[in-house]
């Protein structure tokens, strides 16, 4: 069976998280890797107009297998809808060089 754009484009995201990610949502949600990959599965492309900022970035620790980094983000989509958040994200260096996200937690603002 031929693989769909979408479906390929979903394979292409998920290659940028490590198979052991977790994260923590802003309402306490915790998620491990195939419930990143549904998320992604039953929000993709669903959001008209979705727009992320970053601001604010700021390295807390940087070593050889990676780095954690604070971010400040805020989305917006064409309703109108807007979020605002705190974040921090532990970034793994894998032994082929390539970087990937393996936590992140997020807390709204308000």
């Amino acid at each position: 069976m031929a693989e769909t754009r979408d479906e390929y484009e979903l394979e292409q995201l998920l290659t940028r998280f490590s198979q052991q990610f977790s994260m923590i949502s802003p309402l306490g949600r915790v998620l491990d890797f195939e419930a990143l990959n549904e998320l992604f599965l039953l929000a993709g492309g669903q959001k008209l107009g979705f727009r992320i900022e970053l601001s604010e970035l700021r390295g807390i620790a940087l070593y050889d297998g990676g780095a954690v980094v604070s971010y400040r983000e805020q989305q917006t989509d064409a309703t109108g809808l807007h979020s605002d958040r705190r974040s921090s994200v532990v970034f793994e260096k894998q032994a082929d060089g390539k970087v990937v996200w393996r936590h992140l937690h997020e807390t709204f603002c308000n």
